[in-house]
């Protein structure tokens, strides 16, 4: 299978030690994985222009690195949103890559979705959660769970362990 992974955290802390657990787990089950560091793009907001649909066939009018995950879209047969949480929700990066997915209308390929979330505090994850569970049942991929981590967890031997067994088991 083919796994992209969007990384919406701007630093190298939790999230990425998330996203490295899951890799090494599905790499090890013989899956194919491809990172995107969306936290470091600059990738704008959606302006609701419609150009994407009426004049541009499913491109977007802005140019950004949007441009660098539309592959992932369209060719993955699995999208993983890894993101830390900021104020409730997943980062401003992670929703821009998200809703700017609108110009091709949805992931062309992908027939799964996982989060991996991180956060400093527990109980913070329900937003995120039920984003992505509304964006699946609105693209019709099926939403395979998620795995937060918070606090001490983060970078923990066994939320690590969690992690690849996780993608392991897809």
């Amino acid at each position: 299978m083919k796994i992209a992974v969007l990384n919406g955290s701007p630093r190298k802390e939790n999230t990425f030690a998330m996203v490295q657990a899951f890799r090494e787990g599905a790499e090890a089950a013989g899956h194919e994985v491809e990172e995107y560091q969306v936290g470091k793009m600059k990738i704008a907001g959606c302006l609701g222009c419609e150009y994407c649909h009426t004049k541009g066939e499913g491109v977007c009018i802005q140019k950004d690195d949007i441009e660098k995950i539309l592959p992932a879209y369209k060719e993955a047969d699995m999208i993983v949103f890894a993101s830390p949480i900021y104020y409730f929700n997943m980062s401003a990066q992670m929703e821009a890559a998200i809703q700017r997915v609108y110009c091709i209308g949805k992931p062309l390929n992908a027939k799964k979705v996982a989060l991996l979330l991180s956060s400093g505090s527990p109980g913070v994850y329900d937003a995120a959660i039920a984003q992505i569970n509304s964006y699946c049942a609105f693209t019709g991929i099926d939403f395979v769970g998620s795995i937060t981590a918070n606090g001490a967890e983060n970078k923990s031997e066994a939320k690590m362990t969690e992690i690849k067994e996780f993608a392991k088991a897809l």
